[in-house]
């Protein structure tokens, strides 16, 4: 027993020991209880997004072939969007464009076909697949036009998708061009060595390594990748040329990488004219009503992106081939 001021104020250790006990059940008690709402928690939004999943997986294929059909039963002027890079990551990627495209060519309602560009430019792949498909399908359809139409700006690669089109048309402020090709990169070979760190890096192959931003400078590897540049450039010049044909000025400046405004690219044979695409609509096809062809990202996609943009991507990818659309067939 300990005492204070006697037996009367003492203290039974026995009952302190039940006391720490119960105060100790306690506790464990709530971990317990909130462990299993947790639990619950997790298994319902589990529930909820499988829910979701198996009506996009039920419904989604007649939603897309509904919007795959396009355009109507009526005359009318289609129209697809390229807005932004042109990547594969991006919306303006080969297969949603070339899908949209077929689409709108297929249909017996639309008159012409608008591309409506406002595009600084990117992949040069994607940039071909884009041109190769247009030359192929106003070859299958060779009484049904395609007019690209610039907005704010039509630059390398997107110039590239732009005259495979039968006609080019801007704003006089538009900017136009930039035929040219880019690839940049830093070096940081003292870096390293300033910070007091040692790296160890291993390759196989006397060039593996030669875009490394941390090995010094190679002549020789410098030469082999300005060769890569000229010739995916000279790509690019031969597709401009084939697709804008005698109506293109060729001059030095024409393919060094300059940009002009609508007005200086009509000079040089860049564009055919300057207007709107409610202008080319109007004037030029003679059908003022202008329907979308673009294909909206899908419900699935959107999904899956709140749960990490590469998985949701490769799913919604998948499920696209899957169905109406088929992405990657024709790539």
């Amino acid at each position: 027993m300990l005492g204070f001021n006697g037996d009367k104020n003492s203290i039974d250790p026995n009952d302190s020991q039940r006391d720490f006990k119960l105060i100790e059940k306690i506790v464990s008690d709530a971990f317990s209880e909130q462990k299993k709402a947790r639990l619950w928690g997790n298994v319902f939004k589990g529930l909820t997004f499988l829910y979701l999943f198996l009506v996009l997986i039920l419904f989604y294929p007649g939603m897309q072939k509904a919007i795959s059909s396009g355009g109507g039963n009526k005359p009318h002027t289609a129209v697809v969007l390229l807005r932004g890079p042109i990547m594969d990551d991006k919306p303006a990627v080969a297969w949603r464009v070339n899908a949209a495209l077929r689409n709108a060519f297929e249909n017996k309602h639309s008159k012409a076909v608008i591309l409506a560009i406002n595009s600084p430019g990117g992949s040069p792949v994607q940039s071909a697949y884009i041109y190769d498909e247009i030359r192929r399908l106003r070859t299958k359809y060779p009484d049904k036009k395609l007019y690209a139409v610039i907005s704010d700006m039509c630059a390398s690669g997107g110039y590239y998708v732009a005259s495979a089109a039968d006609e080019i048309y801007a704003n006089r402020s538009s900017l136009v061009g930039s035929i040219g090709v880019t690839a940049s990169g830093f070096g940081f070979v003292n870096l390293l060595e300033k910070l007091g760190v040692e790296r160890r890096h291993y390759t196989a192959g006397e060039h593996k390594a030669f875009l490394d931003p941390f090995s010094p400078k190679n002549e020789e590897e410098t030469a082999f990748w300005q060769e890569v540049l000229n010739q995916t450039h000279a790509q690019f010049i031969d597709a401009v040329k084939q697709g804008r044909g005698e109506r293109l000025k060729i001059t030095d400046d024409i393919t060094s990488g300059l940009i002009w405004n609508g007005e200086q690219a009509k000079s040089l044979g860049l564009i055919d004219g300057l207007g709107s695409a409610s202008y080319v609509a109007r004037e030029v096809i003679g059908e003022e009503e202008m329907v979308s062809y673009n294909i909206p990202e899908s419900p699935l996609e959107k999904v899956l992106k709140s749960f990490g943009v590469s998985v949701g991507e490769g799913f919604a990818g998948y499920f696209m081939k899957q169905n109406s659309v088929a992405p990657y067939s024709n790539l």
